[in-house]
């Protein structure tokens, strides 16, 4: 298709037709680290994957993306032993875009970060649910 981005109207119509309404909902835009950044889909939370093999530019590179999370999960961290990355210079730089962001370093190999990757989502479900109650499409 042509469209670089999805937007609030289109992941309200696409929840109208869900059959049941679920505890959490994940959104994966489409496009490419900037287009989809400036784009509110009216989420409770936003979350930003970042691979350490992507190196320690991208947030800079993309800082519109990186501006706007609320969590940054980087992934991969077991290979960073391979990589010329450093954990402290890559925080850093995530930290100095956007210092209000939670950066979670995870792997689905060695299951680093993984509890608090599911910690966070179930605080994020909960916060949602008391800030939001009735939150769920009209059917």
């Amino acid at each position: 298709g042509s469209v670089c981005h999805l937007d609030a109207h289109m992941v309200a119509h696409a929840a109208d037709h869900l059959s049941s309404w679920p505890d959490i909902l994940f959104i994966e835009n489409v496009g490419n680290l900037i287009c989809p950044a400036l784009f509110d889909l009216g989420e409770d939370a936003r979350v930003v994957l970042l691979s350490v093999t992507e190196g320690e530019d991208k947030p800079v590179k993309y800082a519109d993306m990186f501006v706007t999370a609320d969590l940054v999960l980087v992934t991969k961290v077991d290979l960073l032993p391979y990589l010329d990355i450093s954990w402290d210079n890559l925080y850093h730089v995530i930290n100095e875009v956007n210092p209000g962001a939670k950066i979670l370093p995870v792997s689905v190999k060695t299951g680093q970060g993984i509890d608090e990757w599911i910690e966070w989502l179930i605080w994020q479900k909960e916060r949602t649910r008391l800030t939001h109650p009735l939150s769920s499409p009209s059917h």
